[in-house]
């Protein structure tokens, strides 16, 4: 899969704000960026639309494009519940002449940056504490206390592999976050 195409990996715990960020930064025409939305078997959460958030599939529908090889990575990251980039999504967004902006989690980030090691910026989006993350996640009201306490040891687990990424972003005001986001962006496309 070869093109002149960048990919920007935008990789956290859930409740850190990546998400939001990358929305901001999706935002802005200028940056040329386009969305890679993710396949997941899990189901749609709150208003979650297929083909716009992710493309929902099976669990079987999944492990399909595993034996496949559709996938330039996946993961269960929990059990039977699948997430992965299929390879038709980059390619679409390249074939348009923008570049790629993901939200994924850690380890499908950093297989990304292995994988195109010079077309990729990889940025952790940290948030300032796991209390302050666990605070977000409850205030969301779209996970059970189970899934919550299942996310915040995940989130610990996951923390350990920041200082793999290109940059460790700082999430402790959500407003110098994006602006700083924009600039790291912004230069590494002009690069």
């Amino acid at each position: 899969m070869e093109s002149n195409g960048k990919l920007i990996v935008f990789s956290a715990p859930s409740g850190s704000g990546k998400t939001t960020i990358v929305h901001h930064l999706l935002t802005h025409p200028e940056l040329k960026l386009d969305f890679s939305i993710s396949a997941t078997s899990r189901p749609a959460r709150g208003q979650e639309e297929n083909g716009k958030d992710y493309y929902f599939i099976s669990a079987d529908e999944f492990k399909k494009h595993i034996e496949n090889h559709d996938f330039i990575e996946w993961e269960e990251v929990y059990k039977n519940n699948f997430y992965g980039t299929l390879k038709s999504e980059i390619r679409r967004i390249w074939s348009n002449g923008q570049h790629v902006i993901f939200d994924i989690d850690v380890k499908g980030g950093l297989n990304i940056k292995q994988q195109f090691p010079e077309q990729t910026l990889a940025i952790f989006v940290q948030p300032p504490s796991l209390e302050e993350m666990e605070s977000r996640l409850r205030n969301r009201q779209t996970d059970t206390e189970e899934k919550i306490q299942e996310r915040v040891a995940k989130a610990s687990k996951e923390m350990v592999f920041a200082k793999d990424f290109d940059i460790i972003l700082l999430n402790d005001d959500l407003e110098t976050a994006k602006n700083k986001a924009y600039m790291l962006v912004s230069d590494f496309l002009n690069q």
